[in-house]
């Protein structure tokens, strides 16, 4: 049972980490198209960002981004780096990598054709040949979907204001700029429904989808969860909520003229995956789920590692979110298949705050007062920047698997108390293993 106390002191050890309320993790996973180094991974704690394909991260706080509480904003980065996080008070812009944001049509007046200031954007995506396309879903004002075609400088709606709708989900074919699918919630129509819609002519015309036979949820809320890179026919929805505590998956090979379901869970879905035309991912909270059909079907979830967002970089690599401690040792992981998987960063590991200049937020609130508790906190060491090692080996001790790495660089806490711990550990194994044994 001595892995099992190890453990519990793990966690006793663990950073706190609640200023709002949540425990430290990571939750989602954002890339620049053109930039397979840089990753951008989200937190409950503010933006992590990698230019060295995860070598180092840098931190900066949700202050300076524009946003705090439990609200996860969603993030998109252009071809030229700026990047954007959506917010209950609008588009937060930085084309400074991070260091200072401001909110997008701020400058126009209040109610001028195209301000989204002030309003929750609540989804963003960029087309493969730049365009910005925003929805917003504020419960005060009438909702829109609009596009930007100078980098979020303006924008333009698409035709779709409503004062009834709340603008739920909106994504880009990348094989094709102008086939965009959009998603939202009708309140004021009673009984409350789900609508999606889709467009071939960048939003010139728009084409409903008839949801024959999807199953909703009470408050009926559909998102359009991911599309073929290749076909822009080929999409998948998401009905929110629509297996209880669970959602539903619906597949379409013909642009949503017809809908099948394909996979059922018992807990919110994250994120649909399209590896390649055969291989889907499906993270949910009970584990990830692979489709080698096309994702016309899906085995059983696999829990190993604990992942909490999952996402495909430029050059194919898939990159997920797992737990920075028990049971993955591992905040942000790689892998070629999702068959293994390696380390790509844990928290201990952080490079500092972003490199900011004086008088921007990045530099001001988030290094200057932010980041000495971040930094105690995790008892941050700095970079490793060694290979990644996989999963714990399968021959576990008591039952519990081991976190795999040689030596005591990645023990994650680094008080005395955590080092005594593995030094135990290390005369314990000794002990009771023949030294020819290793793990990799």
């Amino acid at each position: 049972m001595f892995w099992l106390a190890l453990g519990m002191a793990s966690v006793s050890l663990a950073p706190a980490a609640r200023a709002n309320g949540r425990p430290p993790v990571t939750n989602g996973v954002f890339f620049q198209a053109t930039d397979d180094q840089s990753l951008y991974v989200r937190s409950t704690f503010g933006l992590l960002i990698s230019h060295d394909g995860g070598c180092s991260f840098r931190w900066t706080c949700e202050q300076n981004i524009g946003y705090g509480g439990t609200f996860d904003p969603a993030y998109a980065i252009a071809a030229d780096g700026t990047l954007f996080a959506t917010t209950f008070n609008g588009l937060r812009v930085s084309r400074d990598g991070g260091c200072s944001f401001t909110t997008a049509t701020a400058e126009l007046p209040a109610g001028a054709p195209g301000r989204i200031a002030d309003l929750w954007v609540d989804a963003i995506d960029i087309g493969p040949t730049g365009e910005v396309w925003v929805a917003t879903a504020d419960s005060a004002k009438p909702n829109d979907v609009l596009r930007s075609t100078d980098g979020g400088v303006t924008f333009v709606s698409r035709g779709l204001s409503s004062p009834v709708m709340w603008w739920k989900s909106v994504v880009v074919a990348h094989s094709d700029a102008m086939h965009v699918y959009v998603s939202g919630y009708q309140v004021a129509n009673p009984p409350p429904t789900a609508q999606v819609f889709s467009t071939t002519d960048g939003g010139a015309h728009w084409d409903p989808i008839p949801l024959t036979g999807v199953q909703l949820a009470s408050a009926p809320i559909v998102t359009v969860a991911a599309v073929d890179t290749i076909d822009p026919q080929h999409v998948y929805l998401v009905s929110v909520g629509g297996n209880g505590l669970g959602d539903r998956l619906y597949r379409s090979t013909d642009g949503g003229t017809t809908l099948h379901e394909v996979l059922a869970t018992t807990k919110p879905i994250a994120n649909v995956v399209i590896r390649d035309p055969l291989s889907v991912f499906v993270v949910s909270g009970e584990g990830t789920f692979h489709s080698s059909d096309g994702g016309a079907s899906f085995g059983a979830a696999v829990t190993a590692p604990q992942l909490g967002c999952l996402g495909k970089r430029p050059d194919g690599t898939l990159v997920g979110c797992a737990a920075n401690w028990e049971p993955d040792f591992m905040a942000v992981a790689r892998s070629d298949d999702a068959s293994q998987w390696q380390k790509v960063f844990r928290f201990v590991e952080l490079d500092g705050p972003l490199a900011c200049p004086a008088g921007t937020a990045g530099h001001d609130l988030c290094d200057q007062q932010q980041w000495t508790g971040v930094k105690e906190q995790f008892g941050v060491t700095g970079p490793l920047c060694s290979t990644a090692t996989d999963l714990p080996a399968a021959d576990p001790i008591d039952g519990v698997a081991a976190p795999t790495r040689a030596g005591c660089c990645d023990a994650g806490d680094r008080s005395p108390i955590g080092l005594g711990l593995l030094t135990m550990l290390i005369a314990w194994r000794i002990g009771r293993r023949p030294l020819g044994r290793r793990r990799r």
